[in-house]
């Protein structure tokens, strides 16, 4: 069976065909599920599939169709990312000792993705934990790189980019908090859009067994994934908002407009590297062409500015607030192995992965005192922000790498032109926008020459998430977007 018309349509092309009576929702549905049944065993991006209630769900769809009923998702297929609560399916967070935790109600985005009508197919491959750029796991296996099956789709919502440039749907939805919406994106050259810290609330987007209580978990997001940029706001619009189980956070829903409606009218520093975590050739070259063509539109680009927070100094910030966090969930004998080894480093040990070990030991007093070095940091970027509209810089230093599940993360390695560099280091680019909580937007910018895409990051003002959105439409409708991969395009 060849791929449809609608196989790699956008979710904005696609709303428009069901209101003209082109197509159905259940035709929509059978297409991606056969997609899904020809091409997954390959991929593995669908972990646990929900065909029989999606297909249900799409005949309620027609049927508000037909009764002229316009809901924003209303007919549209779409997958969400393994760790959000779906009733009646498993949460396993890839944790072998859950994979049998089924909640009992949906979370609060997937509520309000069915309350728009969107058709939910299935959930999306993870790794353990959440906690890598490789999607695998004891329980559902390995996922693999639409580009290169040899290779990393991302992670931690690695299934959920797998499955949108496989053509599983236009839609999908993802999580944020060392990268896991933007490096997927990133290796499977479709979009995301990580949103200003707690504009998008996570209830229902807990780890198993914990019951699904609000709770702003430190830098942590939720967030949007697409094929295309207008998708990202389309998606954005359905999840944002206060959970109204917690008050006094109406604030949530007052995003102002995008600053600007044309490329010509942007400001914009381009960061292209740092010694702190280097980039490779092609990534340099991506971003080189893009600030050219940027230019060449009357985009107002900057290479260099004094505003710009120190990245070194963020980052080893970065480092030890995002560990003082995750460790609250480590083995109290993991837990207690970091802390003593932590006691043991030197004073001048200025290594990201040092940083790492002291975050671990975080006393309270040592996050309070971080807390307020993020504030000032925060700060920082409000004076960047008054002069320019965004920044774009890198996502992850080098294209997709090859599977590498040895357990030791600390002990794994890229390679950046040649030279080896510690694997958890790469935190280094997605914390430059995590940390302060900004939005970044994640868009692709081609194929690399072996095959692979890349792309760049968006990062804005603090709730001006519509002005990276808005310059990331701008650029795709200019440059262009998404392109399927070549072994799946059929």
């Amino acid at each position: 069976m060849a791929k449809s018309q609608w196989s790699f349509q956008t979710a904005v092309n696609l709303s428009a065909a069901l209101a003209a009576k082109k197509v159905s929702a259940v035709e929509l549905a059978r297409d991606a599920i056969a997609r899904i049944e020809r091409h997954d065993t390959k991929i593995n991006a669908i972990c646990v599939r929900d065909f029989e209630r999606g297909l249900e769900a799409a005949r309620e769809a027609d049927t508000a169709l037909a009764r002229g009923e316009k809901r924003a998702l209303l007919g549209l297929p779409l997958t969400v990312k393994e760790s959000y609560n779906i009733a009646g399916l498993p949460t396993t967070w890839g944790i072998p000792q859950q994979k049998d935790f089924v909640p009992a109600e949906d979370a609060l985005s997937v509520t309000r993705v069915k309350d728009a009508g969107g058709v939910i197919l299935g959930k999306t491959n993870v790794p353990l934990g959440l906690g890598d750029w490789q999607s695998y796991n004891d329980i559902y296996g390995v996922t693999n790189n639409p580009y290169d099956l040899g290779r990393t789709p991302g992670g931690s919502s690695g299934g959920s980019s797998a499955a949108l440039a496989a053509g599983y749907g236009p839609l999908s939805l993802g999580s944020d908090i060392g990268g896991s919406l933007r490096v997927p994106a990133f290796h499977c050259g479709v979009y995301a859009h990580k949103p200003t810290y707690a504009l998008v609330p996570s209830r229902g987007h807990t780890p198993p067994p914990f019951p699904p209580l609000p709770l702003d978990r430190d830098m942590a997001v939720i967030g949007p994934m697409a094929r295309c940029a207008a998708d990202l706001s389309l998606l954005l619009d359905v999840m944002a908002g206060p959970d109204p189980l917690e008050a006094g956070k109406a604030y949530r829903l007052e995003l102002p407009a995008p600053r600007h409606a044309a490329l010509k009218d942007f400001r914009v520093v381009v960061v292209d590297s740092d010694p702190v975590m280097p980039t490779d050739a092609v990534v340099r070259g991506t971003i080189e062409k893009l600030a050219a063509n940027l230019a060449r539109a009357g985009v107002k680009i900057e290479r260099h500015s004094a505003l710009l927070p120190d990245f070194a100094d963020s980052t080893r910030l970065y480092m030890r607030m995002l560990m003082s966090f995750l460790a609250v969930s480590f083995p109290a004998d993991a837990y207690a192995g970091a802390h003593a080894a932590a006691q043991t480093l030197s004073p001048g040990d200025a290594s990201l992965s040092a940083e790492r070990l002291r975050g671990i030991a975080m006393t309270h007093r040592d996050w309070v005192m971080a807390d307020g070095a993020r504030a000032r940091l925060r700060a920082q970027w409000r004076e960047l922000f008054k002069q320019y509209d965004a920044v774009i810089c890198p996502i992850m230093p080098t294209p997709a790498y090859k599977h590498d599940h040895s357990p030791e993360q600390e002990s794994r390695r890229i390679h950046i032109d040649g030279k080896p560099y510690v694997y958890p280091d790469q935190l280094s680019w997605p914390g430059i926008a995590t940390l302060p909580g900004l939005p970044s937007t994640a868009i692709p910018t081609g194929i690399s020459p072996d095959g692979l895409p890349v792309g760049v990051q968006i990062v804005g003002p603090w709730l001006e998430d519509r002005t990276t959105l808005k310059l990331a439409e701008l650029i795709e409708r200019e440059f262009g977007g998404f392109k399927p991969p070549p072994m799946f395009d059929d």
